[in-house]
């Protein structure tokens, strides 16, 4: 059933005003111009009006703003660079920036609509490292991650990355990408986490050293929160010297061949994603929940971390369920959803 344009503002209003209360209030003005395009004369704007799914859990208004920002960074159209710089914030002007742009630009624009934004996040593998290092003393210190829905695998090289969490350390201390959320709540507590493999799938996977695929992923970024661009470059830096290790594949059918792959003795297997979920089918869902589960009752060494979007408070939860260990899902903090911060619960 195609949803109303009411519908669809509604996302809008909500996506600004997010963007807006997360440090990206610059962001949260062009998102908000899209409902200057609704009912437009634009194939952009008719489409945003008449989108078959659910704008907001399909991120709708973030994919568009990300085609814009593309404007800006590929140098295409640098007039929303004041904009993103904070030198222009009356919202009616930029109502008819972004209605302009549209019209101008409207066949580029109209293919960001296609799929959802590659919002991969370094910053998000603080809350995975945070529930690794909560399992250790549960399960031992050996793990073989295994991301899904990986996108361009910035999260599938966390083995590289030094964190901070809270005053607990743990990574490699000469690596170029550093992660320090705001810690709140108890710092976990120190262990040693033995990563002997990561792989990682994605049903379109973007590789980080084609600087197209690059400058696309960064386009995902909000424009002014300059140290998530950051993180981004050390990114690209790191997969251009060791690529990271994914493959291109259905999320179902990748976890039935994880599971079924060797195990090695005494390391944990663990699945792991985040901000994913919502956008897999939900008979996609099912089939990973029911295999997963599977494998942990029929006495493997199982672990799947979530952090994941909680559909009715809109709150960023890591949750945790492991084998041997009951299954039953732990939460064990929330946090920003680009890593800000990290609210640690610390579950004992």
């Amino acid at each position: 059933m195609v949803m109303d344009a009411r519908d669809v503002a509604a996302a809008i209003t909500w996506q600004a005003d997010h963007a807006a209360n997360n440090g990206a209030p610059c962001t949260a003005r062009v998102v908000r111009a899209q409902l200057a395009l609704l009912g437009g004369e634009t194939e952009t704007g008719r489409r945003l009006a008449n989108w078959p799914g659910r704008p907001l859990e399909d991120a709708l208004p973030l994919r568009l703003a990300g085609g814009f920002h593309h404007l800006v960074l590929s140098a295409a159209d640098t007039r929303l660079a004041e904009v993103y710089r904070g030198g222009l914030t009356d919202q009616a002007a930029i109502d008819a920036l972004v209605a302009d742009l549209t019209r101008q630009h409207d066949a580029a624009l109209l293919p960001w609509l296609d799929g959802p934004p590659q919002t991969n996040e370094a910053g998000r593998s603080a809350s995975i490292m945070a529930a690794l290092l909560w399992l250790v003393p549960r399960l031992g210190p050996r793990f073989e991650l295994n991301e899904l829905g990986a996108s361009a695998g910035v999260n599938t090289m966390m083995e590289r990355y030094h964190y901070d969490l809270g005053g607990t350390e743990v990574g490699p201390e000469g690596s170029p990408m550093r992660i320090r959320p705001e810690w709140r709540g108890a710092p976990p507590v120190p262990a040693a986490v033995e990563i002997t493999s990561i792989q990682g799938c994605d049903r379109a996977p973007v590789n980080l050293a084609d600087p197209a695929e690059a400058l696309r992923l960064k386009s995902y970024v909000w424009a002014e929160v300059t140290e998530r661009l950051g993180r981004i470059d050390a990114a690209i830096a790191l997969a251009v010297r060791q690529p990271p290790n994914l493959v291109q594949m259905d999320a179902g059918d990748w976890v039935d061949e994880r599971l079924a792959a060797p195990q090695e003795a005494g390391t944990t297997r663990v699945f792991y994603h985040s901000i994913v979920w919502q956008y897999l089918p939900p008979e996609t869902r099912a089939r990973i929940t029911a295999a997963i589960t599977r494998a942990g009752e029929a006495g493997g060494r199982i672990t799947w971390i979530m952090l994941e979007t909680n559909r009715e408070t809109f709150r960023h939860e890591l949750t945790v369920r492991y084998w041997p260990g009951g299954g039953e899902p732990v939460l064990l903090g929330e946090a920003h959803a680009h890593g800000a911060w990290v609210a640690w619960h610390g579950v004992a």
